[in-house]
């Protein structure tokens, strides 16, 4: 007895080689590939985006007395000196719309998103009596994205606009791209904008109040409408968190409104992400010594009550059928669903394993013993990996139920007489 169980140690510790080297072959395909492509989605479909308020500016011509020397006398003459003056921002009325529309790329699902933007800006009255010409930037929130539907109007009316070419990031958040207009406002009109565009981004979306990251701004009577397509939001770390939220079909309707805030925090939508197939295939790989080592321990315990005889090489082809399960998910999860590959994965490994025992001990052992532990030890706790936060409670309770089991059954089992080997066989002189 004592051989026949290192030889099923010996057995079970090359498995767990096996998985460890898979477990890492499919982590290195996962993230060598994954570094690559992210960049590539991003160039595609659009990077994260971080939107900042317009600015109004207008130029102050004045002239000042300049001295100077000429031919050793001073001389005195008028220096025109331009001064560039900007309207306060007083209002703010913003609403946004986020879509998720998840792309895969090779192991790995990236969080791409649409976004609707529209947003009312209310900038001072210009003091002073002659009419200036106003100058409206307003920064894009991605330098690399495409932006449809663009229009900036001043009063209802929309203005012509250029585009400022950029891409170096102001404050690791904003580009410098951007479209700038001009319009012409006479003193004591309050100046009002509007502004609205369709793009896409990846991972976030963020509205910074002004200046760069972690600035603090001042904001006067600020609003933003929020509506998301998803149920499963999330704010970064150091963002503001929405005044109120209203649950709705298929999403959330979230409003920041504020009077007079000072902060250097922004508001910022983190987009939910879906199932990793290729972590998740990596960390069921990693644990699969855990399962391996449950089955093995219960058949162990099953045939030893029921006096069934299996060899160590019994063993080492049940190790490889399940070993079969971790890689065929492995490499079907590049190709279809990753509850799809679980399935067909999981049903090969069962097949193999019912199919093998049925020859080697009988069809009633191999379906009902062996085919439901295999399906509690392999499948539903590989399975537990779906749930996020719930694998440790799983196989906690499944360990502490199986311990329970097998003491109840072995409670009454004199383990030196079931386990003494058998006396020699005597002969008659």
């Amino acid at each position: 007895m004592g051989k026949r169980v290192a030889a099923i140690v010996v057995i079970y510790i090359f498995s767990t080689i096996a998985w460890a080297v898979l477990g890492g072959t499919i982590m290195a395909r996962t993230y060598s590939t994954g570094s690559a492509l992210g960049p590539r989605v991003a160039s595609t479909w659009g990077s994260a985006q971080s939107q900042l308020p317009p600015a109004a500016t207008y130029t102050v011509v004045s002239y000042r007395d300049a001295e100077s020397l000429e031919d050793g006398k001073k001389v005195v003459r008028k220096v025109e000196v331009k001064e560039e003056r900007a309207l306060s921002l007083d209002a703010t009325r913003a609403d946004v719309r986020l879509n998720l529309e998840p792309r895969q790329k090779g192991l790995l699902w990236y969080s791409t998103y649409k976004v609707a933007f529209q947003a009312t800006y209310t900038f001072a009255a210009l003091q002073g009596t002659e009419p200036e010409r106003i100058t409206i930037r307003f920064p894009f929130p991605a330098a690399q994205a495409l932006y449809d539907d663009l229009v900036m109007s001043v009063d209802g009316m929309p203005i012509p606009v250029t585009s400022e070419g950029g891409g170096a990031p102001q404050g690791g958040a904003a580009s410098a791209a951007a479209i700038t207009g001009h319009t012409m406002l006479v003193p004591g009109r309050p100046l009002v904008i509007d502004v609205r565009y369709r793009s896409q981004g990846l991972d976030t979306w963020r509205y910074d109040f002004g200046g760069t990251t972690g600035t603090v701004a001042q904001v006067r009577d600020f609003k933003m409408k929020m509506r998301t397509s998803f149920d499963d939001i999330d704010f970064p770390d150091n963002t503001l968190s929405p005044t109120s939220k209203v649950l709705i079909e298929k999403g959330w309707e979230l409003e920041w409104d504020y009077q007079n805030l000072v902060s250097g925090y922004a508001i910022a939508m983190a987009m939910p992400e879906k199932l990793q197939p290729g972590p998740l295939a990596g960390r069921i790989s990693f644990f699969a010594p855990v399962s391996l080592f449950f089955f093995f321990f219960v058949m162990l315990l099953i045939t030893t009550l029921r006096r069934i005889d299996l060899h160590p090489v019994n063993y080492f082809f049940l190790a490889a059928a399940f070993f079969a399960f971790h890689l065929l998910l492995a490499y079907l999860v590049d190709h279809i669903d990753i509850h799809v590959a679980f399935v067909i994965s999981s049903a090969v490994s069962l097949a193999l394993v019912v199919s093998y025992l049925r020859l080697v001990v009988g069809m009633r052992f191999a379906a009902v013993e062996a085919g439901l532990t295999q399906f509690l030890y392999l499948v539903l706790f590989s399975y537990a990996f779906f749930f996020k936060g719930f694998t440790g409670l799983t196989v906690t309770i499944g360990a502490i139920l199986t311990l329970f089991v097998a003491m109840q059954l072995t409670g009454r089992i004199k383990w030196s007489e079931r386990l003494a080997s058998p006396a020699p066989a005597t002969t008659r002189s």
